[in-house]
């Protein structure tokens, strides 16, 4: 899980490799596990890496003693700060605190509520190239849509300027292929200052670095795969939508008092 980036609103994401410091801008990572190098030398053998859980049992302590509910696990932490972490409520009320600091967990009257809601956002997140495609209107050669050099907006009219705009509603996946019928609705799904599908337009395009020569080519990405890229829009367009539908369903906060074993050195105040 990553955290905030610096400069832009927060935002969170979580990923099943370790990522980029500089995913998000400058993030906090936050993994589920960490682990020991593996021993040995050569001619031993060398052992596997030993796993520790990232969350400690103080924590799982705590957060049991505050739901009167021992089958609480460390995943369930895990995914319910992941769902927290999506509450508008809870970006509103911490939004300065989040500019500056790590983010603070307050505990949740409905604990259950949003340790399943960020299960279903991590599913979502981690397996987003492989949800089911929303249904878009597909203009062009769906079977084989060819080269996507640089994806574009639509273009239309604004009512009040006269200005021509970008319509969310229709994308340009290639020469051959434009998809119509985007729900605008799925902009609203902003990571690290940006919608998520502007994200795929903006990286999923043909780039030359000056300096080296390299070249990005999303076509290579999937090679044997000739709608890739488009499967790809298709199914950022379901996580956005499915996303929103369930940051939407989410409980207000009702935070909890704190337990009676409560760590002392958590009700320090930050410098």
């Amino acid at each position: 899980m990553t955290g905030p980036a610096s400069g832009r609103e927060f935002s969170c994401l979580i990923s099943a490799q370790v990522p980029d410091l500089h995913m998000q801008s400058t993030s906090q990572c936050f993994p589920l596990y960490w682990y020991d190098e593996p021993s040995g030398d050569g001619l031993l053998g060398r052992s596997e890496p030993v796993r520790h859980d990232a969350i400690t049992d103080e924590s799982l302590a705590v957060f049991q003693e505050t739901y009167g509910d021992t089958s609480i696990t460390k995943e369930d932490i895990f995914f319910y700060v992941y769902g927290l972490l999506h509450s508008p409520e809870y970006r509103k009320r911490f939004a300065n605190n989040l500019k500056k600091e790590l983010p603070r967990i307050p505990l949740a009257k409905d604990f259950r509520a949003f340790e399943q809601a960020g299960r279903k956002l991590g599913e979502l997140h981690v397996n987003y190239e492989s949800v089911e495609p929303w249904p878009v209107e597909e203009a062009g050669c769906s079977e084989n849509p060819g080269r996507t050099e640089k994806m574009a907006w639509g273009k239309v009219r604004d009512k009040k300027t006269g200005k021509l705009v970008k319509d969310f509603t229709v994308l340009k996946v290639s020469d051959s292929l434009t998809l119509r019928g985007i729900p605008e609705r799925a902009q609203e799904y902003v990571v690290n200052g940006k919608s998520a599908l502007a994200w795929l337009v903006d990286r999923y395009q043909m780039k030359v670095d000056k300096k080296s020569g390299i070249v990005n080519d999303p076509n290579l990405y999937a090679p044997d795969n000739p709608r890739y890229i488009v499967d790809l829009v298709e199914s950022v367009i379901t996580v956005s939508l499915e996303t929103l539908d369930i940051v939407d369903s989410l409980p207000t906060l009702n935070e909890l008092p704190h337990p009676a074993n409560w760590p002392t050195a958590w009700s320090m105040d930050v410098k």
